[in-house]
């Protein structure tokens, strides 16, 4: 195991706090880095990247899917002396047409996963699918807190990933043998479709919400009427694409080939959720 220092890019994020969490439990030194942290590093200033690098046995890499810039990375991290990379991709990259018809979301991650598989050092890469941590942390909690989650996801359902999962992989990769080289797609252990999902919620948390579907026109105008660039939102509707066609219902054991165990639950993340403090008004 190294004791060298893990360099931990959005050390702040869903995954990146995870991940830096369990390094430290493993009694290996994160380094968690964001634009304004004690550690500096913006994808868009180069020269932050030398210093942050400085030392580092390894690097997870949550990539800036606006301004891609991972090979360049890649490239600073091994010349300073990095020897395994740890990528967060996403799910159905490698498929035409997962996230609807525009390419740019996929070809930015299958960039980033060409970088680390020809950078020359161990590599992994993690394809999540939906994270259940959206509906606590992220883009799905206002609307839960609010009693009402408005979608274009149709009845489709997902897999929904515990981003606990994704850090655990995530850590093994950095820190253990018989990773590299490794591509793991990563889902829960069950497809459940948003109604389901909020029906556990509330046996978790009692709170009830509703799901409302919408098409992508409503949802991308209700979006902009939020004053959320019309850019954003059209992301986040490419995003769920795969959810309303049943894309994200595939179940993947990639937690288990990683891990040697099942993943979470969505009922254990939502129990774990509420103990932590979630959906409290």
């Amino acid at each position: 195991m190294t004791t060298k220092p893990v360099l931990v890019i959005g050390g702040t994020g869903k995954t990146g706090r995870r991940v830096v969490r369990l390094l430290r439990e493993r009694g290996v030194p994160p380094r968690p880095a964001s634009r304004s942290g004690e550690v500096r590093f913006d994808w868009l200033d180069e020269s932050t990247w030398g210093p942050a690098l400085d030392g580092a046995s390894g690097v997870y890499i949550v990539q800036n899917d606006g301004d891609p810039r991972t090979r360049a990375l890649v490239r600073t991290a091994v010349a300073s002396g990095v020897q395994r990379l740890a990528l967060l991709s996403a799910r159905g990259v490698d498929t035409p047409g997962y996230y609807g018809e525009d390419p740019a979301t996929s070809e930015a991650f299958l960039e980033g996963e060409a970088a680390v598989r020809e950078s020359g050092v161990d590599w992994t890469v993690l394809r999540p699918g939906w994270f259940a941590q959206n509906f606590d942390e992220g883009f799905f909690n206002e609307g839960v807190l609010a009693g009402e989650l408005r979608l274009p996801a149709g009845d489709g359902a997902a897999s929904w990933i515990d981003v606990e999962d994704i850090a655990a992989v995530a850590v093994a990769a950095l820190t253990e043998d018989g990773h590299a080289g490794r591509t793991y797609e990563l889902s829960g252990p069950a497809p459940l479709p948003l109604a389901e999902v909020l029906s556990v919620i509330e046996a978790a948390a009692g709170r009830k919400v509703r799901y409302t579907p919408l098409t992508t026109e409503e949802f991308i105008a209700e979006l902009g009427a939020q004053g959320i660039p019309a850019e954003e939102a059209g992301l986040w509707a490419a995003a769920l694409y795969p959810v309303e066609r049943g894309f994200e219902s595939k179940v993947s054991d990639g937690v288990r080939q990683a891990l040697g165990r099942a993943p979470r639950t969505f009922a254990e993340y939502a129990e774990a959720a509420v103990a932590e403090g979630a959906w409290r008004d």
